[in-house]
């Protein structure tokens, strides 16, 4: 093996992964609703797609839902193909498809392809970046998923700033700038960059040669209560979270705080996530993870119970920081809680199936507050109901019992043993 044969399979190069996994990350931004949401007024605007609020909606929501099924087949790409080539394919396609909204020429042309970019951004190339690392850590993953976490959270504000720099350029512009960017400059660097984890014995780190852990299925996976529990549970909080983050302006408004309030909650919210990703993924390693997450979700039930009574600006303030610690939290756990309770053989098709379910609650999150907001013309018995509900799985998930991989002696102790 070559010097920098050896480079690519060194443990540390796991660091690399890291990096590269939420470079993807980010890449999703086009096909994400906060993505989208930059240029929404402006797809509303373009006299040859005749779009109108409601139809917008309701092909936003088929898009999403529909979009979710990509996980699975992502998922099981990974697994078979390894994350080099899914990743640089599935960027790749999903730059392509990016560029060709920019040609859309009518209403049916875009659905198409809008709900091409939710399957192969939102759902394939975030299945991709979030197995990227568990593929390749097994002790230090908590920490590493932490890391990962930070870097994707500052992509992501570094994105919407971005963004707002580009309010005036056309959307066809803008979106081709994007997709060029993923077609000619990331799937690239994946194919250069990105490799799979070492998996022999000889080739593992010192820190991992001791011992293997037989791993899950992902039949036997869907077999275990610990993967409906903790499945539901983040999938809940991404419910919670798209349906806030899409009226969040008019929560506050009807809560009596002005637009100013909206924007100061928005830029206070991302620096408690950060502090969250890091001091979580350090916490992943000394508490269980039955705890860290009934703990995440009790600060979602404690947001969303008091946010009635939210009517001053400290109030809002400590509002802000539970829910974006909560989410910090959650981000965390999400990334981690499948290798390490699962293993890396079938981590793809594993977050594949959980990642679906997240997309598929975050598509309907926006529906149940607009909803409830319509029919009864306030947010809050939702909220309030949201606050129960995660309450109740808070409890659930303190006491969901957690599978055990069995533990057997690696060849290279065996070697050594006899």
């Amino acid at each position: 093996m070559t010097r920098d044969q050896n480079a690519f399979r060194s443990p540390a190069y796991g660091w690399v992964i890291v990096v590269l996994a939420a470079l993807a990350m980010v890449g999703t931004f086009p096909g994400r609703t906060f993505g989208l949401g930059m240029i929404t007024e402006r797809l509303l605007s373009d006299s040859t797609l005749h779009l109108d609020r409601k139809s917008f909606g309701d092909m936003n929501l088929w898009a999403t839902l529909i979009g979710a099924l990509f996980c699975l087949p992502a998922g099981w790409l990974l697994d078979k193909w390894g994350i080099r080539t899914t990743s640089t394919l599935i960027t790749g396609l999903f730059g392509i498809v990016i560029i060709a909204m920019t040609r859309a020429t009518d209403a049916l042309q875009f659905a198409i392809l809008i709900t091409l970019t939710r399957g192969l951004g939102q759902s394939a190339l975030s299945v991709v970046s979030i197995s990227m690392t568990g593929k390749w850590f097994r002790n230090r993953l908590p920490l590493a998923t932490g890391v990962y976490s930070f870097l994707v959270s500052l992509g992501f504000a570094g994105a919407f700033v971005w963004g707002r720099s580009q309010s005036e350029l056309e959307w066809r512009v803008l979106w081709f700038e994007l997709g060029a960017i993923l077609l000619f400059v990331l799937a690239p660097i994946f194919a250069l960059f990105v490799r799979s984890a070492p998996n022999s014995p000889q080739e593992l780190s010192a820190e991992e040669d001791v011992g293997i852990e037989t791993d899950f299925s992902l039949v036997e996976a869907l077999a275990t209560p610990a993967f409906w529990m903790f499945g539901i549970a983040t999938s809940f909080y991404g419910l919670v979270s798209s349906g806030t983050s899409l009226f969040n302006e008019s929560l506050l408004t009807d809560q009596g705080f002005d637009k100013k309030a909206y924007y100061d909650l928005m830029s206070m919210t991302p620096f408690v996530g950060f502090a969250a990703n890091l001091i979580t993924g350090w916490m992943a390693t000394q508490v269980r993870i039955n705890l860290l997450a009934s703990t995440a979700l009790g600060l979602v039930a404690a947001g969303l119970l008091s946010f009635p009574f939210v009517r001053t600006f400290p109030a809002l303030v400590a509002y802000a920081i539970t829910m974006g610690w909560a989410g910090g939290m959650i981000t965390v756990l999400f990334f981690t809680i499948w290798a390490k309770l699962y293993g890396r053989s079938q981590l793809g098709r594993i977050q594949g199936v959980a990642q679906m379910l997240t997309v598929f609650a975050s598509g309907m999150g926006p529906k149940v507050l607009g909803d409830v907001k319509v029919g009864y013309g306030s947010y809050l018995p939702a909220i309030v109901s949201l606050g129960l509900i995660a309450f109740a799985l808070a409890v659930s998930v303190a006491f969901a019992p957690v599978p055990r991989r069995k533990f057997e002696r690696s060849p290279v102790v065996e070697s050594i043993s006899s």
